[in-house]
């Protein structure tokens, strides 16, 4: 392909010519498998980055910041391991996003019950304030980006993405918690 065929790629044609090349040219034997793969990471991309730039960076929030401060609001306190797992973050994330947001006076970290080593992350006054207000924003966002879809549609999609991650199990897939 030159230089100038490739420019005039978007994002549609490239996935049909990967699947294309990877199947017929180079010999994969999985080209469905890629072309489905590309497509989801794809729309996560996009309504993630849609989602930030609207709603979130606006505000002076990252995305990571908004889903450990939305993970933190719907569980409560919680020890900062808890909140990674949920939130499909690293620990080393989690502990860096929390002395920001510390700092800020959103999120309260305070000594758990345990050994004295751990500890509870919450929100505080401010951040609970803050969370019902992004919130509210940000779920009218997520229903446009859903509304593209039937409410049926939307069902089948949530228990086919969960098909697709309970399938993981089965050949030991790494996930971040």
């Amino acid at each position: 392909m030159s230089s100038a065929d490739a420019q005039e790629l978007d994002f549609w044609s490239y996935i049909e010519l990967a699947k294309r090349r990877l199947g017929e040219e180079f010999g994969f034997p999985h080209p469905q498998a890629t072309e489905l793969l590309m497509t989801l990471n794809r729309a996560s991309s996009v309504v993630t980055y849609d989602l930030e730039s609207v709603t979130h960076r606006p505000r002076g929030r990252s995305w990571a910041a908004f889903r450990l401060m939305l993970t933190i609001w719907i569980v409560g306190p919680a020890e900062p391991r808890r909140i990674a797992a949920l939130s499909g973050m690293t620990r080393a994330a989690v502990s860096n996003l929390v002395k920001a947001l510390v700092a800020e006076g959103v999120v309260d970290r305070s000594r758990g019950e345990g050994d004295g080593r751990s500890a509870l992350l919450s929100l505080t006054d401010a951040g609970e304030r803050e969370m019902r207000d992004v919130f509210s924003e940000h779920n009218e966002r997520e229903a446009a980006w859903t509304d593209a879809l039937t409410e049926v549609e939307q069902r089948l999609l949530v228990m086919l993405l969960n098909k697709l991650i309970a399938g993981s199990h089965g050949f030991d897939a790494r996930d971040k918690s």
